[in-house]
């Protein structure tokens, strides 16, 4: 039994960047779906797809690269830990690293970029920070 399945995804991405290696997969859930779509609205993923029917799904994640093979995620962490949470109101939310990082939060319209979230006047629980 996993107790935090998004620490597993990063772990998995994270891994895989450091071996270098283009894709990795994962077990599926929609949660980790959501946040890999603002990984790849951000631009720090390439693609996921999602292989497989019914509870045997997986994710497989596209990582991005340079052409000079520096990858686009330098590092990603998880802020919020089960025995831990950070929360956010939109006030408090500041560009991250000068704007060359992003936060991902859950709010009570999905999970959000920190850009999204201060437009869109929302505050949530702090994710990922990835850059």
């Amino acid at each position: 039994m996993m107790t935090d399945p998004l620490a597993d995804m990063l772990t998995r991405i994270r891994n895989a960047i450091m071996m270098r290696h283009e894709q990795v997969t994962m077990p599926h859930s929609r949660f980790k779906e959501s946040v890999l779509k603002v990984l790849k609205k951000e631009g720090f993923v390439v693609d996921f797809e999602t292989v497989g029917s019914g509870t045997k799904k997986a994710l497989v994640v596209a990582l991005k690269y340079a052409t000079d093979g520096t990858a686009a995620i330098t590092n990603i962490r998880k802020v919020s830990k089960p025995g831990r949470r950070f929360f956010g109101g939109y006030q408090e939310l500041k560009p991250f690293r000068g704007g060359l990082g992003v936060r991902i939060l859950t709010t009570s319209k999905g999970v959000v970029s920190e850009a999204e979230a201060r437009n869109q006047k929302l505050g949530g629980e702090i994710l990922v920070e990835v850059w």
